[in-house]
């Protein structure tokens, strides 16, 4: 194909796909059936992982939980089976470990069978400035954050391949988009985390592997207690979130192949301003919102004796 019509054909697509979205807001996709699927979530034992457990319960969807915390993967699954689950699995494992994640994935696959709908959720936070962080939490955090996500791919991804049916599903952060304050590490892991969500989905594209979707979330702070003490400047602007409300907005897109959640919605406007804008503009915005000073009266969740 010449370069001429290699261009109209480009610019019709273009005008085509921009009106498909804009109907989407006004319509939108009609939600996949997720019954019978077999869903697995990493940190399953609290929080997000947990509300995900649940909700994929009630859709008839067979649970697999991984967390290192047995007392909150116990929690997670009794409450899934109140919840109606038919099938629930659950499994120690260490994520930032890639012999453990391969061995209980082997476990999983002989145990329940091939993973359709994986769910990369679990992660940690250290919240000091870079220089005052151990180099011991700054592997962890890279291990947990987005090395786990390897090996996790590595493990299931090529049953999906195989089928051509699956879901690849990436807890990410608002972090991963832009750099935050006392956030280094965990800003790294988090755009590693989207730069490799997005990568793989272009090979799945590039092998027509059309039945292989992925979901990449990028929510601003959830109050699940792993970033409490954060504080925002605006609230009403940009509003700590409630984790019911996230789960369901992650359901939500996973069911429609929703390629990108960023949450609240206004950050979809934010992000686009920063990629375009000066960057003395983009700082100055940053401290109207008072991104510099979010993490100052971070605590964190609290350990268990």
């Amino acid at each position: 194909m010449n370069f001429f019509l290699e261009t109209l054909q480009v610019i019709g697509l273009f005008v085509y796909y921009l009106l498909e979205s804009l109907v989407f807001l006004v319509v939108p996709k009609r939600k996949k059936n997720v019954s019978g699927e077999i869903v697995l979530i990493t940190g399953a034992g609290n929080g997000i992982g947990r509300l995900l457990s649940l909700k994929f319960a009630s859709l008839g969807a067979t649970v697999v939980l991984w967390d290192i915390n047995q007392d909150g993967l116990k929690e997670t699954s009794r409450l899934a089976r109140e919840n109606g689950a038919g099938r629930v699995h659950s499994y120690i494992c260490d994520c930032s470990k890639r012999q453990d994640v391969y061995r209980v994935a082997d476990q999983v696959k002989k145990e329940v069978g091939d993973v359709s709908i994986l769910v990369n959720n679990a992660g940690i936070v250290t919240g000091k400035r870079f220089l005052d962080c151990p180099d011991s939490l700054v592997e962890k955090t890279m291990e947990v954050n987005i090395m786990a996500h390897f090996w996790t791919y590595k493990a299931f991804l090529p049953a999906m391949i195989a089928s051509n049916h699956g879901h690849l599903v990436s807890i990410a952060s608002s972090a991963g988009l832009t750099g935050v304050n006392r956030l280094s590490d965990y800003c790294a892991s988090k755009f590693a985390a989207v730069g490799f969500a997005e990568s793989v989905d272009l090979e799945m594209r590039d092998l027509r592997k059309s039945g292989v979707k992925t979901t990449i979330v990028c929510p601003f702070f959830i109050n699940t207690g792993m970033f409490d003490g954060c504080q925002t400047k605006w609230p009403n602007l940009l509003p700590t979130l409630e984790p019911e409300y996230v789960a369901e907005k992650i359901i939500t897109a996973i069911r429609r192949n929703q390629e990108m959640l960023l949450l609240p919605r206004s950050l979809y406007f934010i992000f686009a301003f920063k990629n375009i804008l000066p960057v003395k503009i983009v700082v100055l915005f940053a401290n109207y919102f008072g991104s510099p000073h979010v993490m100052d009266s971070f605590k964190g969740r609290a350990k268990k004796d």
